[in-house]
């Protein structure tokens, strides 16, 4: 397998990707060349000519991070989102289970790489726990079974390139997954997606840089970056520690970018115009992320500034 550090500095750039299904298909093929998931994302961010495709890079590789048994060769999407939102007690999508067979029905309002997945991770009610809390079960629905409807949403503002689409099930056909929907899929799935996500995005600045001549000391600072994200702990993504690194992370990622903002003159201006367009990308989840880092403060004894 391939150091991915030096695969930053030395893999030739490649080509500019004209699709969703192109970018798809670049990123198998780099993918196969890196074992660890983290890695994975990082050289396909780096694949990518655009921020929209490293994110889908960053998104597969923190789907099979959580779940090592799926096809490598096919695109998989979440789908948890509805009119309600994803918490657990917005989930109206049924799990049933009868006679050794599983099916699922509901719909689901916004499913990011909804068309383009062959697969989808469903997060779905089983039941109701005697404390009244919805329980909740993942399943695995392939897109073209009987009773899935696929619709694609309009495109986004920024990073329009990455499909999102209503889904809808009736009595579709479900492989169940072992455990609990939401706090062994859903809640670890939102760690590990910023974490891969964040990855990809590092390798595609890499990309950048490389592409426009930006000082040295700037991709030695990226790679650092690669490196920081690299060595967070996976292998227990609800750990408090975890989250207050993954912060600190993020928070030396948007002091890099700042700093960068006078470097992009020099870069390819479309390259340029993407980037001003697909920035807030990274606003999307900064909410949640904020909440969970607060949390994890507290977990160990910290208040929301100082220590008790």
């Amino acid at each position: 397998m391939d150091s991915v550090l030096d695969y930053l500095l030395t893999e030739p750039p490649g080509d500019p990707i004209d699709s969703v299904t192109a970018a798809w298909a670049r990123h198998r093929a780099v993918a196969a060349r890196f074992a660890a998931s983290v890695d994975a994302a990082v050289a396909g961010g780096f694949a990518a000519d655009r921020l929209g495709f490293a994110f889908l890079s960053g998104y597969q590789e923190a789907l099979r991070a959580l779940l090592p048994e799926l096809p490598a060769d096919d695109a998989v999407a979440v789908s948890a989102t509805e009119a309600g939102g994803a918490h657990p007690s917005s989930i109206r999508t049924e799990l049933t289970e009868r006679d050794g067979a599983a099916t699922v029905s509901g719909t689901k309002t916004f499913t990011t790489l909804g068309s383009l997945a062959r697969k989808l991770v469903v997060i779905a009610g089983a039941g109701v726990a005697a404390d009244g809390r919805n329980m909740l079960r993942a399943a695995l629905v392939e897109t073209s079974a009987p009773g899935v409807t696929v619709t694609d949403l309009p495109a986004p503002p920024f990073a329009p390139e990455i499909p999102h689409a209503t889904v809808t099930f009736v009595d579709a056909p479900a492989i169940v997954l072992p455990g609990d929907g939401y706090t062994d899929f859903l809640k670890p799935f939102r760690t590990i997606e910023d974490v891969h996500v964040l990855a990809a995005a590092l390798g595609w600045l890499v990309r950048v840089a490389r592409e426009s001549s930006w000082p040295r000391p700037v991709l030695e600072r990226l790679l650092a970056s690669v490196v920081a994200v690299r060595g967070l702990d996976l292998g227990r993504p609800a750990s408090p520690g975890a989250h207050i690194a993954l912060g600190g992370v993020f928070a030396e990622f948007e002091r890099v970018v700042d700093e960068l903002a006078p470097l992009w003159e020099a870069a390819d201006p479309v390259t340029r115009e993407r980037w001003e367009r697909d920035r807030p990308l990274f606003g999307t989840a900064g909410r949640v992320r904020a909440q969970r880092l607060a949390t994890a403060w507290r977990a160990v004894g910290y208040d929301a500034e100082t220590a008790v």
